[in-house]
């Protein structure tokens, strides 16, 4: 069932709540919670980085349910953030985010955007028309973790 929604362009005063969603989201995917203490930093959303990059939030009933941030240099996007609230997983938003996200890269000129994935997520962007192109590796508590590395090609998605 697809939820009704708009997609609004945020302000910087939103960034504590974005990146409590944001939290709350990776929290999802059932990481120990010391692992979640450690990418805080790449949770957090500074009212900086919000105006400095394209940031978007999906609101239904003026509730914040999603959001995504892209950044961009030569002639690429990169999501920095796509999250979803967890109980609206399944119901279009992030979808719509995607979608919004891609048409946004298209009208600044971005040829591509690349995706460092959540290996959780990695289905959905593959579902969404991305392609792998490799990994990023690093280590975490000793263990070896592979995040997907993909790329949206905006040129050949356009008709």
């Amino acid at each position: 069932m697809q939820v009704e929604m708009k997609i609004v362009r945020v302000i910087p005063s939103d960034a504590p709540a974005l990146t409590l969603l944001a939290h709350a989201a990776k929290r999802h995917w059932s990481y120990p919670e010391k692992w979640i203490a450690l990418w805080r930093n790449d949770l957090t959303l500074t009212p900086d980085f919000i105006s400095n990059n394209e940031v978007f939030a999906a609101k239904s009933n003026d509730e914040l349910i999603g959001f995504y941030a892209l950044t961009f240099e030569d002639g690429k996007a990169e999501f920095e953030h796509l999250w979803v609230r967890p109980d609206q997983i399944g119901q279009g938003v992030g979808r719509k985010l995607f979608e919004h996200a891609i048409s946004k890269a298209a009208s600044m000129n971005a040829s591509v955007v690349e995706i460092a994935s959540d290996p959780n997520a990695e289905g959905f962007y593959l579902k969404m028309g991305a392609r792998r192109i490799g990994e990023i590796v690093s280590e975490i508590e000793g263990s070896k973790r592979a995040l997907p590395l993909l790329v949206f090609d905006i040129d050949s998605h356009q008709a």
